[in-house]
């Protein structure tokens, strides 16, 4: 059988548009990767972040599966520890009686935000550091009707319940990108959604982790693994190398302290990257490298199969920064088109 190929999209905000043009975009891409066949389409949860517009996963889920027909639509992911269990549990029961069968639940312990963001989410300093998250997680899975065997819940969510009466369940997903985030989902038996576009240090070892402590559930009787990363393809590699030059200065923000501003053009961004001292921002971008897969469509495909081979992985998430949602459309094409073949 093909390897399932998915989506994750942050919508993006470019120089020169507003939030409404960024959702929009993530509207088009989404509906292009329900027509080519993709299995499932995800958000991501930023905040106070000027070139994302995905702040509230389950209100654009809600709209994207509206505006959809078959994709499975979902959360990459939504940061439990800004959130109360039942909060979440409940918009995702509601999301599951709305489109039945079409919903996912990813689910991360990252802030997804600075420190002073997170205490405004939280309304409390305490918790910044996601020591609670495991109880928490186990919470919105026995509040779903999903609890572990053998695990252990608190007493509020044992009493409570996220719908009234569920016809069916949305599917829960564990992101990470760490081994701690790979064996928790392994112990409770949940699919394992690894973030390889974000640290591809522990791929291997995050999917090796989670296949040794893997528990069957009663929602998972086999370990699921998906895999992502970074890609954008053109026609040759010189120009998705230009193209993926805004995802490098976006890159270099996030990691110097720079300002972290709107995507900029393909042309500025190489403005951008040509100031650089030329050893010293090669050397960054062997280590962070904005776009991992910045080539033709075949040459990418061949880049993407060798990474679900090396990992094991049954799927495959792709995701994307880029000025234009055509260029974020093109290689959703071109990528399923070879995919199949």
């Amino acid at each position: 059988m093909t390897t399932p190929l998915s989506v994750l999209d942050t919508s993006p905000v470019s120089a020169g548009m507003t939030t409404a043009d960024a959702l929009a975009a993530t509207t088009r891409l989404a509906r292009a990767a329900d027509a080519h066949g993709y299995a499932r389409f995800w958000v991501a949860e930023h905040h106070a972040m000027p070139s994302v517009a995905s702040t509230s996963p389950g209100v654009l889920l809600a709209h994207l599966a509206a505006a959809t027909d078959r994709i499975r639509v979902g959360s990459g992911g939504v940061m439990l520890p800004n959130h109360p269990s039942l909060v979440v549990a409940e918009q995702f029961a509601m999301l599951e009686a709305l489109h039945p069968g079409r919903v996912d639940l990813g689910i991360g312990r990252a802030p997804g935000a600075d420190p002073l963001t997170a205490a405004a989410l939280r309304r409390t300093v305490e918790g910044l550091g996601a020591e609670d998250f495991p109880a928490e997680l186990l919470d919105v899975l026995t509040l779903l009707g999903q609890t572990p065997r053998g695990a252990e819940p608190s007493a509020r969510a044992l009493r409570l319940r996220a719908t009234p009466a569920a016809s069916s369940t949305p599917q829960v997903w564990l992101l990470g990108s760490s081994l701690f985030s790979a064996q928790l989902a392994g112990e409770l038996g949940l699919p394992f959604s690894y973030a390889h576009h974000f640290n591809t240090g522990l791929t291997l070892d995050a999917a090796a982790a989670y296949r040794r402590v893997f528990r069957p559930s009663a929602v998972l009787a086999e370990p699921r693994l998906m895999v992502s990363s970074s890609v954008l393809v053109a026609d040759t590699e010189a120009e998705a190398q230009h193209l993926a030059g805004p995802s490098r200065v976006m890159a270099l923000a996030l990691r110097t302290g720079r300002p972290l501003e709107p995507i900029v053009t393909p042309d500025d961004a190489a403005a951008i990257l040509g100031e650089l001292d030329p050893a010293a921002a090669a050397e960054f971008f062997a280590r962070v490298p904005g776009t991992q897969i910045a080539t033709t469509a075949d040459a990418a495909v061949a880049a993407l199969r060798e990474l679900v081979d090396r990992a094991g992985a049954d799927e495959l998430m792709i995701t994307g920064t880029s000025h234009d949602v055509g260029t974020r459309i093109a290689t959703l094409e071109a990528v399923a088109a070879r995919w199949q073949s």
